[in-house]
């Protein structure tokens, strides 16, 4: 039977691209909130933007949710970083609720978003846009080992969604597989080998995601993420 979880959306974001740093790059990662009513595509929310759509947007990247319970504790963590920041739309997210956690959620949940409808697609890799946007070196490190990433959704059913409006969980199809446990086989139990292949025979897994995990198993090694989170050869 599967838990009773509706929650309200108390902010909906979406961004432009501009140019982030110094170094003559673009990024979509600021949002502003709107009260107005958007589109749910394909493809994401009406309005919202992505400028390396090779790592970002697309159809398992539609829309990204993120805790405000972290908020409080990202300030407290880094207080001398830009923690104004520190609230909905500073980690690149469309979608801010309380009462859903990377501990909550799971893989594959379906959601009632406004009259829309999606599906945790993954969770969030993080990457060094967060460290120039929030002003500290290393945030992008810290929200990856400490799990507060975010999740992505695919979006099933197209729509309008609003601030204010509820998501309602409508099916959890895989109730032992909460993102809390994907994120810790993929950044701290990294080779156990029994849950990575138990890891790749999932339905609704993206199949990057698969094919790092199947890497993972061949090699026995584990990747690079040090470009990803510092931009040290982006």
């Amino acid at each position: 039977m599967q838990p009773s979880v509706i929650v309200a959306i108390d902010s909906l974001l979406t961004g432009r691209v501009q140019s982030i740093g110094t170094a003559g790059k673009f990024s979509g990662i600021a949002k502003q909130a709107t009260l107005e009513p958007l589109t749910v595509t394909l493809l994401g929310i009406e309005g919202d933007e992505q400028a390396d759509t090779r790592h970002h947007g697309g159809r398992d990247k539609a829309i990204h949710h993120y805790a405000a319970e972290h908020y409080r504790a990202w300030r407290e963590e880094f207080p001398l970083a830009d923690t104004h920041k520190f609230a909905p739309g500073g980690f690149g997210e469309n979608i801010s609720t309380v009462g859903l956690t990377e501990e909550t959620v799971c893989l594959g949940d379906r959601f009632r978003l406004g009259d829309a409808e999606v599906q945790v697609s993954q969770p969030r890799q993080p990457c060094w846009k967060l460290n120039v946007h929030l002003g500290h070196p290393r945030i992008a490190h810290r929200v990856q080992s400490s799990g507060r990433t975010g999740w992505y959704y695919r979006v099933l059913r197209t729509g309008t969604v609003s601030a204010g409006d509820t998501m309602e969980l409508l099916e959890r199809p895989l109730p032992q597989w909460p993102l809390s446990r994907i994120i810790a086989l993929l950044y701290h139990d990294m080779l156990n080998t029994t849950l990575l292949a138990e890891f790749v025979e999932l339905e609704t897994l993206p199949q990057g995601w698969r094919e790092l995990a199947l890497g993972r198993l061949r090699s026995g090694q584990v990747e690079d993420w040090e470009s990803r989170l510092s931009g040290l050869t982006e």
